[in-house]
């Protein structure tokens, strides 16, 4: 198992402390009910989260992996997968969920490289998040895209920086008016590749998900 989280004591981190936020299961991936059904909702929703954390603490530019929920559920899970799970204090949307992250990263290591990632990435690869935090590591706020071009998928800032989060909606633009620099890179199609809709669902799968989203799709019929 992965530390839960490596603490060497103030400093700066030997890579990218990551923040993850997860909304309580029962109100998570609403749009997915239309094709995955109501009671498979919620199960997918944990399980990219696990997915994402797995792949997560599997790159070797990662730290640690800090969620974000008031899901006890949620929390226990993703806690077993080696990431530190805080209280979402702040209960005011995913911008303050991300904000109180990056606080309680900074209050143990004020000079932590800190980046905001979604928890809806199962096809995450190790390997290609690794290639986008090197290039976030030349920048003091850099971000990429969605595989739309219109959300987030990551926002990184880098010691002495603060995050800054906009996320929600059109956050790419409000991210590149902030002064972020966007990452474009190709072949990173796995850490753009987020999950709303039955359609993207698809897409996940064939770019090829982790194990338990795999194992949940399995035993489920496929998406629409």
């Amino acid at each position: 198992m992965v530390p839960m989280d490596r603490d060497d004591g103030p400093g700066i981190a030997a890579g990218w402390t990551l923040v993850v936020p997860l909304k309580p299961l029962s109100r998570a991936k609403s749009r997915l009910a239309a094709s995955a059904g109501e009671r498979l909702r919620p199960e997918l929703a944990l399980a990219f989260a696990r997915d994402t954390v797995t792949a997560a603490l599997a790159c070797p530019a990662v730290e640690s992996v800090v969620i974000v929920t008031d899901d006890p559920r949620a929390g226990a899970e993703l806690a077993a997968a080696g990431a530190r799970v805080v209280p979402d204090v702040p209960a005011a949307g995913l911008n303050a969920a991300l904000e109180h992250g990056e606080a309680v990263v900074r209050g143990r290591r004020p000079d932590a490289a800190v980046a905001a990632l979604n928890a809806d990435l199962p096809a995450l690869r190790p390997d290609e998040l690794a290639r986008v935090l090197a290039v976030a590591r030349a920048h003091p706020r850099a971000f990429l895209a969605d595989a739309a071009g219109v959300g987030t998928t990551l926002l990184a800032a880098a010691p002495g920086t603060a995050l800054a989060p906009a996320f929600g909606g059109a956050s790419r633009e409000r991210h590149l008016r902030s002064g972020a620099v966007e990452i474009v890179l190709t072949d990173v199609e796995s850490v753009r590749r987020d999950v709303d809709t039955g359609e993207d669902l698809a897409a996940a799968l064939a770019l090829g998900v982790g194990p338990h989203t795999r194992g949940l799709r399995t035993s489920a019929a496929s998406p629409a």
